[in-house]
């Protein structure tokens, strides 16, 4: 199993970006997919996340101004993060989740300067 994030980098506060994570080796269109972030010294925290089914779930700090979604063709879940906030700054990995079963992405750093 593998996950693949990109899109990170650094945007100017008040910016956009799109994260990608593609998955290969798990049946993509069972999973419920998450993404999570880390800040050094942090537990990692839920961002939001989009069940097989489409259904969708945000943390409160990000509602409004992130959405998540899914191509289950391409084997890919997306956040659009948009006005962003020096605090959104951290690490952000991508799961699949099924059952017991929970696979982790390699990471992809967002930095948001003020």
């Amino acid at each position: 199993v593998q996950l693949q994030a990109s899109g990170g980098g650094l945007v100017q506060a008040g910016g956009s970006l799109r994260l990608s994570c593609t998955a290969s080796g798990i049946i993509f269109s069972h999973y419920r997919m998450g993404w999570y972030r880390q800040v050094p010294g942090n537990q990692r925290e839920l961002v939001a996340y989009i069940e097989s089914g489409e259904s969708t779930n945000y943390a409160d700090s990000v509602k409004g101004r992130f959405t998540i979604s899914r191509d289950n063709a391409k084997n890919t879940v997306y956040l659009q993060m948009n006005s962003l906030k020096p605090e959104d700054t951290a690490v952000y990995y991508c799961r699949a989740s099924l059952a017991i079963l929970y696979y982790w992405g390699q990471g992809t750093q967002v930095t948001v300067s003020s």
